[in-house]
């Protein structure tokens, strides 16, 4: 997110001087570019790394400001959630031993950023969506404390107009209402960069656009959010809708969200990009610019470019075009942004060798890709990707079609390996990470297909929570170990876990599975469900969802007692349903949902958020929850 001194958008003259200013630094880019004042002929590469934090019990831990204060090393930085720490790598220049280097550092910076959270009773987990993550965990308290982001998140909302709403569909439905732009720290990456000759920008960055798909079908790591299952890289979907500033009408007519994958090939130049992106998109941050970036050039000093590199930063392509400057010398880079953190840190290195050896290798073989893709086939095996992973299909040179597996292993691992080979980089470090990758890629053994082999052998032991837990239980485990994803086993359930914190609220174990009525069902229907699925309970909501009554197996015992159940008399729900059940949030305590239905003589609880139900609570399920707390509680006391 970088720069913090940032100011919120206003309409007025600071509005104006931010644009003029924004308008004259493009000009300075594109006269730096005219003079051959960007460095060219040399190469290098870096990496940011992302991660989450999480406390004993494998859920977010808003520790990522002490963490900062007990590492103490300028390459750390937060990020946008109190859960989520971000690692800025060395540049290295591409070639020799600069892959082994940047894993070197890599894995010093886990180990170091292992050891503080230990010191707190935390960890550290490699992953693209916590599975553990919960809708509490995303309100603003879990933000980080800053001027930048506290603006960011008020400037989006008021573009807006309205709460974040969306649906993701894949083997579960999600839809999620959200009020803020938490939900983005839902995200954690593995981001590369490429820094590249201003010559050559425009077609590596088409390069970099077509090998996006099959890179990111190979390393695929966000198949779960909020308990669901979902895209095999959820977070492409989550990120798109996370920080969308478009009002309905604007959706309506087909306007591009700030985070996107583009529509077209460039053409000539960078300043392409940051000309649309500034024609297409408002500004929602200001900060503090240069007084005349134009004289600074003619007076050999060359300009950061501060509105530019700002505005640029608030538009998330999914590559993106970067201006800096080192030692009074720019450059431009090309950030790839879809790769996700994880599975261990081999694994990242093995995504961004095949991404550094195909970006080479193609630009080697390929003297224009426009000439062998389209476009439109290019972006959709982008998104194929991320719904469905290393099994999607693919478009690929000469109008064929395949699998990612087969596109993968039999042409872009070769190119890669190739260009990896052309621009020096050592055999050995080559073979060891396009391995990691062959490997994987043989086996289908992504973290996505991972994650979701393990908790289909889980099946329903325990609950939701529960197997969220183990999951990342396994995956912490495993990732401190160091071996690569294709050598994981599946995460099992564990009746050895200590599952005390499975239980501190009702949202954490309440049924969520519903059979619910309308008012005017009739009451058959309900007995009917009651039978059918061994219940004693049954809901009734009004079309829009809003819970307005419950139906007992009492009221029915009672309508029989009174003959009216046999009479020609259709009798509706609501003649016999409770119209005023006492209902309780999903943030409800364990202890106090006991006391109140033991106190009230309830025999279900129904949980709501905004008048909406959202799960039940049955006298069963506190008798279930009892039991394991006793056993947990037995078991971490001997």
């Amino acid at each position: 997110m970088g720069e913090q001194n940032v100011k919120l958008n206003t309409e007025g003259a600071t509005h104006q001087a931010f644009m003029k200013s924004l308008l004259i630094e493009v000009r300075a880019l594109e006269e730096m570019l005219d003079k051959g004042l960007i460095e060219s002929g040399v190469s290098r590469i870096g990496a940011e790394q992302e991660m989450f934090l999480i406390d004993r019990a494998h859920r977010p831990a808003l520790k990522a400001l002490e963490m900062l204060e007990s590492i103490d090393d300028d390459r750390f930085t937060h990020e946008l959630g109190l859960f989520n720490l971000e690692v800025n790598l060395s540049p290295q220049e591409f070639g020799g031993d600069c892959l082994r280097l940047m894993e070197s550092e890599l894995q010093e910076c886990y180990r170091q950023a292992r050891e503080a959270a230990q010191r707190m009773d935390c960890d550290i987990a490699l992953v693209g969506i916590l599975p553990t993550l919960t809708m509490e965990d995303l309100g603003l308290d879990s933000m980080v404390p800053t001027p930048r982001y506290h603006a960011l998140n008020d400037a989006i909302r008021a573009l807006r107009g309205d709460e974040f709403q969306f649906t993701i569909i894949g083997i579960d439905q999600l839809s999620v209402r959200h009020d803020n732009v938490m939900l983005e720290a839902c995200n954690t990456s593995f981001q590369v960069h490429f820094q590249v000759s201003p010559q050559d920008f425009a077609k590596l960055y088409n390069i970099a656009q077509a090998v996006t798909g099959p890179l990111l079908a190979a390393a695929v790591n966000s198949p779960i959010l909020l308990g669901k299952r979902l895209w095999h890289e959820t977070r492409i979907a989550v990120f798109e809708h996370s920080v969308d500033t478009r009002s309905e009408a604007q959706q309506e007519r087909g306007l591009r969200p700030r985070v996107h994958f583009g529509d077209h090939w460039l053409e000539e130049s960078a300043t392409e990009i940051f000309k649309e992106d500034i024609a297409r998109f408002r500004i929602v941050l200001t900060t503090e610019t240069e007084d005349d970036p134009l004289g600074m050039i003619e007076r050999g000093i060359m300009p950061a470019l501060n509105a530019l590199r700002l505005h640029n930063g608030t538009v998330y392509r999914w590559n993106r075009p970067c201006y800096g400057v080192h030692n009074n010398i720019p450059h431009l880079r090309i950030e790839n942004r879809v790769l996700p953190s994880g599975p261990t840190v081999i694994d990242e290195m093995a995504n961004a060798a095949f991404f550094f050896g195909m970006m080479a290798g193609m630009s080697a073989q390929v003297k224009d890709i426009r000439d062998h893709l389209s476009f439109a086939d290019v972006k959709a095996n982008f998104l194929g990707a991320a719904r469905d992973g290393i099994r999607a299909q693919m478009c690929w040179f000469n109008d064929t079609h395949m699998p990612a597996k087969e596109l993968v292993l039999e042409q872009l691992l070769p190119l890669a390996r190739e260009g990896l080979q052309q621009a020096g980089i050592d055999q050995d470090d080559i073979d060891r990470y396009l391995g990691v990758l062959h490997d994987r890629v043989t086996e289908r053994r992504t973290g996505a297909r991972w994650a979701l082999e393990s908790l289909e052998k889980m099946e329903d032991n325990g609950t939701l929570n529960q197997r969220m837990r183990c999951l990342v239980s396994s995956m912490v485990e495993q990732q401190s170990g160091g071996q690569p994803i294709c050598d994981w086993s599946l995460a099992e359930y564990s009746v050895e876990q200590d599952w005390r914190e499975s239980y501190r609220r009702v949202g954490q174990f309440m049924s969520t599975d519903l059979f619910t009525v309308r008012p005017d069902d009739i009451v058959d229907f309900a007995a009917s469900l009651m039978d059918w699925r061994h219940i004693r309970h049954v809901p009734v909501e009004d079309d829009r969802g809003f819970l307005v009554g419950l139906v007992s197996h009492r009221a029915l015992l009672r309508l029989v007692a009174t003959g009216r159940a046999g009479s020609e008399h259709k009798v509706s729900v609501k003649e016999i349903m409770n119209t005023e059940p006492i209902t309780v949030p999903p943030e409800t305590s364990t202890v106090d949902a006991i006391r109140m239905m033991r106190e009230q003589r309830l025999a279900c609880l129904p949980v709501t958020k905004n008048g909406k139900l959202v799960g039940i609570v049955t006298e069963h399920d506190l008798i279930v929850v009892s039991s394991r707390l006793l056993e947990s509680y037995l078991e971490n006391e001997e």
